[in-house]
């Protein structure tokens, strides 16, 4: 997981962060589709990846509650939605 810190956001950070894994996965371990889950309510980020290529898989996966890692949530149903890019 990533992220840029909210009060930097907005000066293409995280587009240099994407745009660096993409190619660490490409031209370094020869990959040849790059994958991530978001949280499906966060349609801003969602679209934000959209633009950069990636696509809505349709599929889901369970949001990991109970797992320290990924915080505490404040809502029950959460679930990660499966986006998609072919390199």
């Amino acid at each position: 997981m990533f992220s840029v810190q909210p009060d930097i956001q907005g000066g293409g950070i995280g587009k240099r962060m994407i745009a660096e894994g993409e190619r660490i996965a490409k031209e370094e371990f020869g990959l040849a589709t790059m994958r991530m889950s978001v949280i499906d309510i966060r349609d801003t980020l969602i679209a934000f990846y959209e633009r950069r290529g990636y696509k809505n898989t349709g599929k889901y996966k369970p949001f990991p509650y109970g797992d320290e890692r990924f915080g505490i949530p404040k809502r029950d149903d959460l679930r990660f939605l499966i986006l998609e890019k072919q390199l």
